[in-house]
């Protein structure tokens, strides 16, 4: 039998122990939050989740100690998403981060009361996601690059480059909504510019190389590369490819220049995905998404690849090198 002082000093240990896992998790009784994650596998996957939980670690949410996440971002294919959101809506997830405009659909589609927090590029507002940007009223929020607004100024840019093109290519995967916009939004503004637009459309990896290569069959005097996440994985294979035949090519955002391509005109991936973990973060803490106004990425990037211009024969115009962000040489 213990003593009184024996059981006092047994009773303070486990106060202590107690109190020590009590700093690990908000609650030993409250599982950890969890946090389901979706989309394609892609390029930028190990930095966005690097840049997720760097945010989340400075408000206070450790992976392991006091938040998790449910991975599904490996899935084969746009297809694949609705099954991939169902299983994160099964797993009753506390939310749900979705990157792209498939993505969010799917998700949204999935559940009307798990919080989701976007990176999507289109208008959520006019695709039903949200009642306003300022005030949302569902269980959609986050980042919002309104990527289908920038393709009249990639249009531009690309006109600038190349002044004499007057039929271009325009690389996209028919299966994303999000990407058939895009296609809407440069069929829209092409005639502003004198372009006549050919659809070379990539649906997997395995359809890229023969879409460009049929485009350049066609006589296309350039490439327009649309916001895509399966387009950007593949993005080394679509610059190898658009130079092999000698296109110009414009793109939505710097990592294809970084790896050769000629022109890049977007939003800054790394630092929306950080603008994406500030959201988790206040949702966790108990933000409703409805209540959360929907950001608008406004640092964006021009980026050209100096080197890429040359190989092309390319002259950069001055107009373009004045506001270019970057200039890879």
């Amino acid at each position: 039998m213990l003593r009184r002082g024996q059981r006092d000093g047994m009773k303070a240990l486990f106060y202590v122990a107690t109190l020590a896992l009590g700093m690990l998790s908000p609650s030993l009784a409250q599982a950890q939050p969890r946090i389901g994650l979706l989309w394609l596998e892609s390029d930028i996957t190990p930095q966005g989740l690097a840049e997720i939980r760097e945010v989340l670690r400075e408000q206070g949410y450790v992976e392991g100690q006091n938040v998790r996440f449910e991975q599904r971002v490996s899935v084969a294919g746009y297809e694949r998403l609705p099954a991939a959101a169902a299983e994160l809506v099964q797993l009753r997830v506390d939310a749900i981060v979705s990157w792209g405009d498939t993505a969010t659909r799917a998700a949204a589609k999935a559940t009307s009361s798990i919080p989701i927090v976007m990176l999507a590029a289109s208008d959520p507002v006019a695709s039903g996601l949200a009642a306003s940007l300022s005030r949302p009223g569902g269980n959609v929020t986050g980042i919002a690059s309104l990527g289908q607004a920038l393709m009249e100024k990639r249009l531009e840019l690309l006109k600038e480059m190349v002044p004499g093109a007057q039929r271009i290519a325009i690389l996209l995967n028919r299966a994303s909504k999000g990407e058939i916009e895009s296609l809407e939004q440069a069929e829209a503004a092409a005639p502003s510019f004198g372009l006549h637009l050919h659809v070379a459309e990539a649906r997997t990896a395995k359809d890229i190389e023969p879409a460009i290569k049929t485009a350049s069959r066609a006589g296309v005097g350039a490439l327009l590369v649309v916001p895509s996440t399966m387009l950007r994985a593949n993005r080394a294979r679509i610059v190898e490819v658009s130079a092999s035949h000698r296109l110009p090519t414009v793109f939505p955002d710097s990592s294809y220049v970084e790896v050769g391509g000629l022109l890049s005109y977007g939003r800054d991936t790394r630092y929306a995905f950080r603008l994406v973990a500030a959201y988790v973060a206040k949702i966790l803490k108990g933000a409703k998404p409805a209540d959360m106004p929907i950001e608008q990425v406004s640092k964006l990037e021009l980026v050209v690849n100096a080197k890429t211009a040359k190989a092309l024969g390319i002259t950069i115009p001055n107009s373009i090198l004045l506001r270019a962000h970057k200039v890879i040489e």
